[in-house]
């Protein structure tokens, strides 16, 4: 089955209010459930990005570069049948899709 990276990404405009601690104990309750609905697609779970330094041939000129983590917030990997269904897991996600944030979900190819 095709593999499809789900990248997080910070939306122009606006971004959400972060959720209560209320709101947020009810998100994880909905996350398990969704683990549970989706685990034969979910290939590996990711997680937030931290510090990183691009590697190139000549050594990058420092300037007022945006950096990955700035645009991306996580990233997961999914496993489905199309992209259809890749989208269908990743809006099903508590939290991942909302204000000022969205998903981008890209099918990895491999040879």
């Amino acid at each position: 089955m095709p593999k499809y990276l789900c990248l997080q990404r910070t939306l122009p405009g606006p971004a959400g209010s972060k959720p209560s601690p209320a709101e947020m104990k009810a998100m994880y309750g909905k996350f398990g459930e969704w683990r549970e609905r989706f685990q034969r697609n979910l290939v590996d779970l990711g997680g937030r990005l931290g510090a990183g330094r691009l590697v190139a041939e000549m050594p990058a000129t420092d300037g007022p570069f945006t950096e990955v983590k700035e645009l991306v917030g996580g990233y997961m990997i999914v496993s489905a049948a199309s992209l259809d269904e890749a989208i269908q897991v990743a809006r099903a996600c508590p939290g991942l899709v909302r204000p000022g944030s969205g998903v981008e979900v890209i099918e990895i190819q491999s040879p």
